[in-house]
């Protein structure tokens, strides 16, 4: 299951966001995972970054992988069947500013993103060598392709 947060005043893409990552979760085996998708302003990001990651500006997307330590210590519900990869966060204004410095569309920017934030969820790293860095940019390049699709234009 895919679940969409829309904490912004903006439109929240919802059906866009659910095809994207379906067809990223099933390209990866993880058709039956679960998925939730954040989308926030940039204070809160700000917020999220600066606390995460030590960084006090705004970006466009953050992953937040399940902690499976966190279930197992304190024995958070039933067991699931279904794992879930975690959540990402998304800022839609950071989306924007980002389609319109690299030319984009505010949608394919938006795949690209959320996309990225997947890939991290499932365990792929750019920031550890340049080797991994190729590998994810592959892997992400391929699935704009794929999702190619459902963007209206660019």
């Amino acid at each position: 299951m895919i679940e969409i947060n829309n904490l912004t005043t903006g439109p929240d893409n919802e059906e866009f966001l659910k095809k994207v990552a379906q067809k990223v979760l099933e390209g990866e085996n993880k058709k039956g995972a679960e998925l939730s998708i954040a989308l926030v302003g940039q204070g809160r990001i700000k917020e999220l970054n600066k606390r995460y990651r030590g960084k006090n500006r705004a970006t466009d997307v953050l992953s937040f992988p399940e902690s499976k330590v966190f279930l197992d210590k304190f024995k958070v519900g039933p067991i699931q069947k279904t794992p879930s990869l975690g959540e990402i966060v998304i800022c839609l204004r950071e989306v924007k500013k980002n389609a319109k410095t690299f030319g984009l569309t505010f949608e394919k920017e938006l795949a690209t993103c959320l996309i990225h934030g997947i890939l991290h969820l499932l365990g792929y790293n750019h920031e550890s060598s340049e080797e991994k860095e190729k590998k994810m940019k592959k892997k992400q390049n391929h699935y704009l392709k794929i999702t190619q699709q459902f963007l209206r234009s660019g």
